[in-house]
């Protein structure tokens, strides 16, 4: 049993469009109203102004502001409450202080909770609070009991919901009593530690003459004007596609891998200090591969499906240990691919070595 979400894209008709838009903004506008009275009631009278206040202040401003009434007012409670997260985030972890929301950002969203049944499901459509039934395309059906939804609006346009549902079973895949160490690359996207390696497909690179080249189409535009707008969709559009190839790719390694192992071990790689160097090309190609995205697949299918997965520490030196003797033969660049352990004169490659390593550290580390 646990929780899993639902995307669909939905296809509003124009008065549920036009709500959309509006909730888009009175959403934006909540969130940013009442980050502003928290920052000046703790700079003017040193008063900590608590999401239940900001709640109570909340039915206040909707009988000033009659607008704020036409939208779906769960929307607008979970807005503060999403601010309020925000800022507990900036206090417990440290990270930056919550920001205005923009009006020119072209991703937006909201989200509202199911309460007596204002969210579901019946005929390929989605029945949303205030907007009524929204037809979808999609042929999934939600499992489990349905908590909330996600609507939201991407930079080409389309309109998308995520249900996010409770108590969903899933079927424990059965066991194949084998084990696997990914070392993760750039040139090829995986390396396991039975030897094979699945080829990275670069989809940014594959696109990147056809994106540059719309880009360029759209600076030339006149902000604002039709001609840019239609050249700012197909922009869109094109890196949209990206994402889904990418997507797509993830989803069906993941899986093939999940399917066939039950314990899979992955390192724990710095992809921020990784990007922080002075080769574009190697940023670019890092951001492609997606490392994160995949390891978070990885995670949560895991917990899905009753299989492990054991993730070493990222300073472990894999690719310097040779798996044979254990031998450590200082730090090589990367450069080197394959190469000759001093003393037990082993000739090792330097992924499917570093993968071995990998798997037998998270062995280890598993106890098994």
């Amino acid at each position: 049993m646990a929780e899993k979400a639902y995307r669909y894209r939905i296809y509003p008709n124009k008065k549920q469009q036009e709500l959309i838009q509006k909730t888009f903004g009175c959403t934006r506008f909540v969130y940013n109203y009442y980050l502003n009275k928290r920052k000046e009631k703790y700079e003017n009278d040193k008063i900590t102004f608590s999401y239940n206040m900001c709640s109570k202040d909340l039915t206040k401003l909707k009988q000033k502001l009659k607008w704020l009434r036409e939208v779906d007012s769960v929307g607008l409670q979970t807005s503060i409450k999403d601010l309020d997260l925000a800022y507990q985030k900036f206090f417990k972890e440290h990270t930056g202080y919550p920001k205005f929301k923009s009006k020119k950002n072209k991703y937006k969203s909201y989200k509202t909770k199911n309460t007596n049944s204002s969210i579901n499901f019946k005929n390929k459509h989605i029945k949303l609070p205030k907007l009524g039934s929204v037809k979808i395309i999609d042929k999934q059906i939600p499992q489990g009991r349905i908590l909330n939804a996600t609507i939201s609006q991407e930079p080409n346009g389309h309109y998308y919901c995520s249900l996010c549902c409770t108590d969903v079973e899933f079927e424990q895949l059965p066991k194949t009593n084998k084990n696997v160490g990914i070392d993760l690359g750039i040139c090829d996207f995986a390396i396991l530690s039975n030897g094979n390696k699945i080829e990275n497909p670069q989809f940014y690179e594959q696109s990147e003459k056809k994106l540059l080249k719309l880009q360029r189409e759209l600076s030339r535009k006149t902000i604002g004007s039709n001609r840019w707008n239609k050249a700012r969709i197909k922009v869109a559009n094109l890196q949209k596609h990206i994402s889904n190839q990418r997507k797509d790719f993830l989803q069906k390694l993941s899986t093939t891998i999940i399917n066939n192992y039950d314990v899979i071990c992955i390192e724990d790689l710095d992809v921020k200090s990784m990007k922080e160097t002075d080769s574009t090309v190697r940023n670019k190609r890092v951001g492609d591969v997606s490392w994160s995205e995949f390891r978070r697949m990885l995670t949560y299918k895991c917990e899905w499906y009753g299989k492990t997965l054991s993730v070493i520490d990222r300073y472990y030196p894999s690719s310097q240990i040779c798996h044979c003797c254990g031998n450590i033969d200082g730090k090589k660049s990367e450069d080197i691919r394959f190469w000759i352990c001093p003393e037990c004169h082993s000739e090792l490659d330097r992924d499917i070595n570093a993968a071995i390593n990998i798997l037998n550290e998270g062995l280890r580390i598993l106890n098994v």
